[in-house]
């Protein structure tokens, strides 16, 4: 697999030998041959006085230090401030990017069992392992265990008072579930359980027992690994 054009700042696109282009390498190579420099140039579109869409590519690339889940993880605002972007051409690699996590996402289908944490872990992971906030999620299950429907309670730091009894069973009973696992994410990548991940599982475990919906799991989703409180006996 070739890995494209040397880096030219002051070389714009238009400039190259037709075969080395971007455009024309996704036209007759397909999408997997570019580097990730040219994919984010494609997005970038244009550069500007004194330097290419490709220069500016290779400049966000090293800004996240080679990592696109690191550039994932940057709001918009910082990444208009890398030279040669600004808002457009960073909206356009923020949507181009979360576009890649819904497709990531859509390998999840409603239906699929959640038999253990490592199963848990799959249908969640590439959603959340990488969001710069919490979000605090309700896996509704059906009495063979199968993913019915996924519920976002909460998104922000993870409180108490915002995962409430009454909004997590409202949902559960609506869609007469048969179990609950609960899933949320540590944007630092530690999954270790906090304080307030532990208050808030023994209250939604005390209501499920009460209203016959129990609590399965309670799944801490970290940067490639995860925490379950049932595998850690905390439940």
């Amino acid at each position: 697999m070739r890995s494209g054009p040397p880096f030219e700042p002051t070389l714009h696109i238009r400039e190259l030998p037709l075969r080395d282009r971007p455009r024309e390498r996704l036209r007759h190579l397909g999408a997997q041959a570019l580097s990730t420099p040219e994919l984010l140039a494609l997005l970038i579109g244009s550069g500007g006085p004194g330097q290419s869409a490709l220069g500016v590519a290779h400049r966000v690339h090293a800004w996240a230090g080679g990592s696109l889940r690191r550039l994932a993880r940057e709001p918009v605002a910082a990444l208009e401030g890398v030279d040669g972007m600004g808002p457009a051409r960073a909206g356009a690699v923020a949507a181009a990017l979360e576009l890649g996590r819904r497709s990531a996402e859509e390998h999840r289908d409603d239906g699929v069992p959640l038999r253990s944490p490592r199963d848990v872990r799959a249908a969640f992971a590439a959603r959340l392992q990488d969001l710069a906030v919490e979000e605090f999620h309700v896996a509704i299950l059906d009495a063979q265990h199968r993913l019915d429907r996924d519920i976002t309670v909460s998104r922000g730091v993870l409180d108490a008072s915002l995962v409430h009894p009454r909004e997590v069973f409202r949902e559960a009973i609506a869609e007469r579930a048969a179990a609950l696992i609960l899933v949320h994410n540590h944007p630092s990548g530690d999954p270790t359980p906090s304080a307030e991940d532990r208050l808030v599982t023994e209250q939604l475990v005390a209501a499920g027992r009460l209203l016959g919906i129990p609590v399965h799991d309670h799944v801490i989703i970290g940067r490639g690994r995860y925490v379950s409180f049932a595998e850690a006996g905390l439940l």
